[in-house]
Formats: structure tokens, C-alpha cells, sequence
């Protein structure tokens, strides 16, 4: 089973400490894996923005990029589900199919579907919420949607649960969003501002020390927030707790 690690770009620039836990984590779990040079934006943004070419010209590369490997493996649920939902379409004239799709997993997803890990060596002696992102809750299933009513699951909360002296909770309206949305905390700053609010002091509520999430986007999101209010919590990474001390 051999493993490609796709960091995305703003992973890449503004939390590669997040790529640097990610390869840990998974090499930590006998995971043959390996970083491919030469990694660029997935192309979600310019997809979200209308500029489909310049989208399909980064899917090529990308597919082409990890071709080799049994897995792709990222730590976004957005840009995976970006990788799973839309490469097919963008890439549906290629002379070949495109590969990608199929094979491509959020990193929590991939260790908790694939790896199916029993223990983890790692220790966080803290109090965290977590934070569910709109695309990991509800486009890669990573836990259960509140609207639908269907019995509770959270694969966040089941990796969490195998850090030595970590306290997990949920604050309230656990799957709403936190307002970033990408373009729409550009095109709509008031609303998306409000929204971040709303959900930070929702977390704040629970005690937490920490907001523990799978997708390095909404956590950024909050971190404004708590930064420029000078909020009492801080946000990070759920790879970064998994692999803490290693």
C-alpha cells in the first residue's frame, strides 16, 4: 500500500507544521508514504470562482502528479472533496479516465476507515471541542449530520479518543457552520464574520482550551476571530493532537 501526502497549498504556506504532523502520523502507523515534489493548489478556488480552465489544467497536473500511488492522502476534507467530487467532470475529455477520484481520502477518514488504528502513542492533556467542517460532515461523512436525524457518529471523536489524557467535547449546534465558506467569507465578511463569532463562543462555552478540527480553512477562519477579539481559546490541527509527541 503506498501512499501519496497532498498538502495543500495554503497548508503548504500558512501551516506546514500540519503537513509535517500529517507524514509523522502516518509513517508512525506503518504507512508507506511519500511526499511528491512538485504539488500545487488542487485548483478548488478558481473552480469556486468560475474559472473552470484554469481548475482543469490543475486537476491534469495533480492526477498526473500522483498516478503511482494506491492512496492519496490529505489533511482537508474541502480539497479532497474537491479532488473526489469534481476531477471526473473536469477531466472527462482526457484521453484517459482520471484517477484521482477514487482513490483520495481526508487523512482522518483514511486512518479511521483504512488504517483502523487500536492505540495511538500520542498524549494531550487538554480539553478540546471540536470543530466539524460543512464539507467533512456533510460530503465525506466524517460525522452525522444533525438534520437528517439518523444515530450519532463522529470519526473525529473515535481517532480523539485514543490520545492519553485528552477531554473531548461538542459545542452547541455541533455541525453549523463556522461562516468561511471560502468566497463567501470574502463576498459576505459581515455574515461570515457573525457566523465565526457565533461559533467560537459557542466552543468557548464548552471550557474547552482548544477548537480541534480536520480542515486548516475554518480553523483559520476562527483563529481571526479569536485573535482580533483576544478570545480565551486557541485552535488546532486534529493531526497535530494525533501526533503529538512523535
Amino acid at each position: 500500500m503506498k501512499v501519496g501526502l497532498f498538502i495543500p497549498c495554503y497548508i503548504n504556506t500558512v501551516y506546514p507544521e500540519v503537513g509535517v504532523a500529517s507524514y509523522k502520523l502516518l509513517k508512525s502507523l506503518g504507512v508507506d508514504v511519500d511526499y511528491p515534489q512538485d504539488q500545487t493548489c488542487c485548483g478548488q478556488p478558481m473552480a469556486n470562482a468560475g474559472f473552470e480552465k484554469d481548475a482543469k489544467e490543475l486537476a491534469r497536473h495533480f492526477d498526473k502528479l500522483f498516478e503511482g500511488y494506491d492512496y492519496v492522502v490529505g489533511p482537508s476534507a474541502s480539497c479532497v472533496v474537491f479532488v473526489r467530487d469534481h476531477y471526473g467532470n473536469l477531466l472527462a475529455k482526457e484521453p484517459r479516465r482520471c484517477a484521482s477520484e477514487g482513490k483520495v481520502y481526508e487523512i482522518c477518514e483514511f486512518i479511521h476507515d483504512v488504517v483502523k488504528p487500536e492505540s495511538l502513542p500520542a498524549s494531550f492533556p487538554h480539553k478540546v471541542s471540536i470543530q466539524n467542517s460543512c464539507h467533512g460532515v456533510r460530503l465525506m461523512h466524517l460525522s452525522s449530520p444533525t438534520e437528517l436525524n439518523i444515530p450519532y457518529y463522529n470519526k473525529l471523536r473515535d481517532l480523539l479518543s485514543l490520545v492519553n489524557g485528552i477531554e473531548i467535547v461538542e459545542p452547541e449546534r455541533p455541525d453549523e457552520c463556522c461562516g468561511f465558506g471560502g468566497m463567501f467569507a470574502v463576498e459576505e465578511h459581515d455574515v461570515s464574520g457573525r457566523m465565526g463569532r457565533d461559533k467560537v463562543q459557542r466552543h468557548i462555552d464548552t471550557g474547552a482550551e482548544y477548537i480541534a478540527g480536520a480542515d486548516s480553512s475554518c480553523l483559520m477562519h476562527q483563529t481571526g476571530i479569536i485573535e482580533r477579539d483576544h478570545l480565551p481559546i486557541k485552535t488546532i490541527h486534529i493531526v497535530q493532537i494525533l501526533a503529538a509527541g512523535l
